[in-house]
């Protein structure tokens, strides 16, 4: 009976030992490298202020909308024959080639004022709008904004300016 204990104590080990000689020790490699590329950076520079010429205040007030094109609409206000300097904003736009991108500009009223002290009178400028959210053809494109001048009842007349320049942003899509 003990030599019966011991054989099934060896069974039971060797049945052990040949379960762990099926474990597959055949080992696959594969190699990979690694890459990358750097693309041009995006930048923009500004060719041109926005400007919208010269305008004529009437008792109701009203707006000058000033498209990407350069072209002026009025409402409620006159526009002279003699229009002075009219001109969207314009601006070069640089990266690769080929790559689409996006424009970010202004969601909320700019002021631009004249005067000083209590005789300080404001114009807001919204809806600001673009040519194109572009590509990048040759690795350069000109990006054009316009927006629309809001013009107060009896307006004070005087150059209005902005205190500080509004942002426009481009980023890769």
């Amino acid at each position: 009976m003990e030599n019966l204990h011991k054989l099934l104590i060896l069974a039971v080990a060797m049945t052990g030992i040949s379960t762990a000689s099926f474990a597959q020790t055949d080992v696959k490699t594969a190699t990979v490298t690694a890459s990358a590329t750097i693309i041009t950076p995006i930048t923009i520079t500004k060719t041109q202020d926005l400007n919208f010429g010269n305008v004529v205040s009437t008792t109701a007030g009203g707006t000058v909308v000033l498209s990407p094109a350069g072209v002026r609409t009025e409402a409620g206000v006159q526009l002279p024959a003699a229009t002075g300097t009219v001109t969207a904003a314009s601006f070069t736009v640089t990266g690769q080639d080929g790559y689409a991108y996006a424009v970010t500009l202004p969601t909320t009223a700019y002021s631009i004022t004249t005067g000083t002290g209590s005789a300080t009178e404001v114009m807001s400028l919204t809806a600001f709008t673009s040519n194109t959210t572009g590509t990048l053809t040759g690795g350069t494109q000109t990006l054009n904004v316009g927006a629309t001048l809001n013009v107060v009842a009896n307006q004070n007349a005087g150059t209005y300016i902005g205190a500080t320049p509004f942002n426009v942003s481009v980023n890769y899509n």
